[in-house]
């Protein structure tokens, strides 16, 4: 009998609360069976602030862990031997400064530096096109990426620098030949400006390290053609571009997490099925096999999920990689016809797609065009759920049916303690106060010189991370240094041309605009530190078709600044997007200060991933309608709104 082949790394998406707690949670799962480690770091971290800073308030701990210092660094590798661990890393702008925090928790621990095994995400340009945690513009941000690399090139050789990820891609609305060609574009632009950093005959080994991190969904024929498709452009590239001769160096390195922005609120047992078989697109094929994979739990769209969620997810790689016998054969799709012409034509969308980004000067000259089409291929896929063109089940058809028994009890997720921001700025301030001043201003100094001179940061920051400087330290450094960035929105003032099912809101903004006298003005903001920003990208695009006046700024706004702009806009509506758990201390504050300013009379809608709890707590705080991930029919939140701002003597 033919030898099995290796399963591919066994991995969950993981971090709360506070390192400690992180910790524990890494050690139980590596107990389980998981063979390796996927770090899920919260906001403020992922920014580069302090957990006690204005911009975190309501933030810390929420969707990942936090990592102020090298003392947290310490508490969440506590007993972990890192020298014998995988360690992936979901940090992009902050990523030279957690892997200098990691390399001094592993020289701490004894451990051999060269023989670390991981990777950190760091791909920025994702970041400006739909997740929303840069700082920096995007031509210093693409140095320090090329740092990354050329240092870990000397120093550690087994760790990939950077992660090439189309998962937020997908998730902002890319079709496959978008995400295949914007991806690629990303390790072009990387490798190009890695090449004036390390030895030519270092160069094909350091191509040979960059890794993609990809997103499944559940089209499922597609994504594993799509997963061809990216495994032979990238040999196409590699081998076209750079001249590498060696196969090894050409070959496509993938980890993948299946698709989250396909789990539903509604009917929550369903995700199981849609995760297992976005789950068999990237294992199916062996010549086109994810290294790693991980997979979210079937209760994300409702809110953190627990140590047995992440359990249950674990446990479904485990009996596909041992219980059937998928790894005892070769791959099961060459020479079908079917799969080879899918992976064709993607191939070709995917050539046109970065042939016109050459044209535009490479991703990094495109950052507006890339975002400007995903707002758009985003907006068609939520108008085809609205339509029922594409079936989503328990959503759009067969809604009916028993209430699920997972979600009895506890509602199905876990809920971090709110003491554990306050506990967290705490360890902050006692670590601040413990440190030698001296040696922290040298650092600091030391770190700036490097930045302003154009050397590689890498060494510096593993110095100043040992002398006990903060991630809000380090990161304003960057931003003194290279100025801070606001991305693009992706939505323009004008209207698009669909007119489909609009008619009808249109007539009715025109006619409630009438009444007030001016066109009804809507402003949509994201508070605190959230980057998920495709809902409030969705809704101010819908607006601005259907004819309404909007203000729509982006992400990280203080709500200071939402009830400052509201007052100079005299608005009529202000819309609230928060994805990541904070809706109620940050939507508290605007509340507070909407009243202060005499703006009561204002409505507010949020929308989020908001518990019926939190929902209920929002609305006794005047919050007028509260809209969650069920709520996917954006033109009814059209009518909600105009409905808000009738006249009175209209509504009565």
């Amino acid at each position: 009998m033919a030898q099995k082949d290796k399963p591919w790394l066994f991995r969950t998406y993981a971090g709360h609360s506070t390192a400690a707690a992180s910790n524990a949670l890494y050690r139980g799962n590596l107990a389980k069976g998981q063979t390796g480690l996927s770090v899920a770091f919260d906001l403020p971290t992922q920014t580069g602030y302090d957990s006690d800073h204005i911009l975190s308030r309501g933030e810390v701990g929420k969707v990942g862990v936090p990592i102020s210092h090298l003392g947290d660094m310490r508490a969440l590798f506590d007993q972990i031997p890192l020298e014998q661990m995988n360690t992936s890393m979901t940090i992009n702008a902050t990523a030279p400064w957690l892997l200098s925090l990691y390399i001094a928790v592993a020289e701490e621990q004894g451990a051999d530096v060269s023989r670390l095994m991981g990777t950190v995400q760091n791909d920025i340009i994702k970041e400006y096109l739909s997740r929303g945690t840069y700082i920096l513009p995007p031509k210093p941000s693409l140095q320090l990426i090329t740092d990354v690399a050329a240092y870990t090139a000397k120093h550690l050789p087994k760790w990939n620098p950077m992660n090439v990820c189309s998962y937020h891609l997908q998730e902002a609305g890319a079709t496959p030949q978008q995400e295949l060609a914007y991806a690629l574009a990303t390790g072009i632009a990387v490798l190009d400006d890695l090449k004036g950093k390390v030895s030519e005959e270092d160069f094909p080994a350091m191509a040979g390290r960059i890794s993609f991190f990809v997103n499944a969904g559940i089209r499922f024929v597609t994504e594993l053609c799509k997963m061809r498709a990216f495994t032979e452009l990238w040999n196409e590239i590699t081998a076209e571009r750079y001249g590498i001769e060696d196969p090894k160096y050409r070959r496509f390195r993938y980890g993948v997490q299946v698709n989250s922005l396909g789990l539903t609120e509604q009917q929550p047992e369903n995700n199981v099925y849609r995760i297992l078989l976005e789950m068999l697109a990237v294992t199916l094929s062996k010549n086109a096999r994810a290294r790693a994979v991980q997979l979210p739990a079937w209760n994300e769209a409702l809110g953190l999920p627990r140590p047995w969620d992440q359990q249950w997810s674990l446990r479904m790689q485990q009996i596909l990689a041992y219980e059937t016998d998928l790894l005892e054969y070769g791959d099961l799709f060459v020479g079908n016809p079917v799969i080879e012409a899918k992976v064709e034509e993607l191939k070709a969308g995917a050539r046109d797609e970065l042939k016109l980004l050459d044209e535009m000067g490479g991703a990094i000259a495109s950052i507006e065009y890339m975002k400007s089409r995903l707002v758009e291929a985003n907006a068609e896929r939520f108008n085809k759920i609205e339509t029922n063109e594409t079936v989503v089940v328990g959503v759009n058809r067969w809604e009916q049916g028993e209430p699920s028994p997972l979600t009895a009890g506890d509602g199905g997720i876990m809920v971090v303690d709110p003491k554990v921001e306050q506990e967290q700025i705490d360890r902050l301030i006692e670590w601040r106060d413990s440190r030698n001043d001296a040696a922290v201003r040298t650092a600091l100094e030391a770190l700036r010189e490097a930045a302003q001179q154009g050397r590689n940061i890498m060494q510096p920051s593993i110095a100043a991370a040992k002398a006990g400087i903060t991630t809000g330290e380090w990161a304003g450094v960057m931003r003194q240094v290279h100025g801070e960035y606001r991305g693009p929105t992706g939505v323009s003032s004008s209207p698009s041309n669909r007119t489909e099912g609009l008619e009808e809101i249109r007539e009715a903004v025109d006619a409630v605009s009438a009444r007030l006298g001016r066109r009804l003005k809507f402003i949509v903001g994201k508070p605190g530190l959230d980057g998920h920003s495709n809902g409030a990208e969705q809704i101010a695009f819908r607006a601005r078709d259907c004819g309404m006046d909007i203000t729509y700024e982006g992400i990280r706004l203080t709500p200071e600044q939402i009830v400052t702009r509201a007052q100079e806009d005299d608005a009529h509506v202000v819309g609230l997007s928060i994805l990541s758990g904070s809706h109620l201390p940050l939507i508290e504050d605007l509340m507070n200060r909407m009243r202060a300013a005499g703006l009561d009379h204002i409505p507010v809608i949020a929308g989020g991933i908001i518990p019926d709890e939190d929902a209920k707590r929002l609305l006794e705080l005047g919050v007028a309608r509260v809209y969650t991930p069920k709520d996917f029919q954006l033109n009814r939140i059209m009518m909600d709104i105009v409905a808000l701002v009738e006249p009175e003597e209209e509504a009565a």
